[in-house]
């Protein structure tokens, strides 16, 4: 391997780790939902893998196409601007959608008390919420969760602004050894990172006891979310 690609692959995995930890949207989902919907560790490993694979693959996907029409760096770039603006407002969207229903779930979970009388002189009241262990049931059996798709389409509309002209460098001279390269090493540090983020935080946060808070895991999930989408739109993150 030539120099020039060494330089280049270290290149692409720098790029790709500062690019995936300074992005708080890359962990930040995944952290605070498999907290709220407490996913296993293979579950949430499992999701994130999918969400970076889409991630990746779909900013691949368009510099290819860009390379193989010859289409100029600035317009790839414009169109993967573009691409983040909409995933941006989509993790908005999601975040606030994801917020009010788990508000509306918390307010549903309020414990609260039934009187039962079994005859003139015996009765007792018990406290339960709607959505634990009693006879009022209100979740559907067998229901498909939708929420690591809506993730997963998001993140494919996510792009991977900084992989474009490290993978065009490569192509403008005719090194198709090196565009494999430079997808490889990038695609790799990027997902890794996001899976050893996401593992270790969801370990920590999964300690952190949140008493009465729990009932509202689903709502400060969806606020999270929010937030990281905001902080991509306003501050550029």
């Amino acid at each position: 391997m030539s120099q020039g690609l060494w330089f280049l692959s270290g290149l692409a995995a720098t790029v790709a780790l500062l690019h995936t930890l300074s992005g708080p949207d890359h962990y930040l989902p995944f952290i605070v939902m498999a907290r709220a919907r407490k996913w296993s560790t293979a579950r949430t490993a499992l999701i994130t893998i999918l969400c970076g694979l889409g991630h990746v693959g779909s900013s691949v996907l368009l510099g290819t196409i860009g390379i193989a029409l010859g289409i100029v760096l600035t317009k790839v770039e414009a169109a993967e601007s573009v691409r983040g603006g909409i995933a941006a407002w989509a993790f908005i969207s999601f975040g606030l959608a994801y917020f009010a229903w788990g508000v509306r779930r918390a307010i549903r979970k309020r414990p609260h008390a039934h009187g039962h009388a079994h005859g003139p002189e015996s009765e007792h009241e018990h406290t339960h919420a709607h959505t634990r262990g009693h006879v009022h049931v209100h979740a559907r059996e067998g229901s498909v969760n939708p929420t690591p798709w809506v993730l997963f389409t998001i993140f494919v509309f996510g792009p991977c602004e900084p992989l474009i002209p490290v993978l065009m460098y490569p192509a403008a001279t005719g090194s198709l050894w090196g565009v494999a390269l430079v997808t490889i090493i990038f695609g790799s540090v990027t997902i890794a990172t996001m899976l050893a983020v996401v593992l270790v935080a969801s370990r920590g946060v999964s300690l952190v006891p949140m008493g009465r808070m729990e009932r509202y895991s689903h709502a400060l999930a969806g606020a999270a979310i929010a937030l990281s989408g905001m902080a991509i739109v306003f501050l550029g993150l």
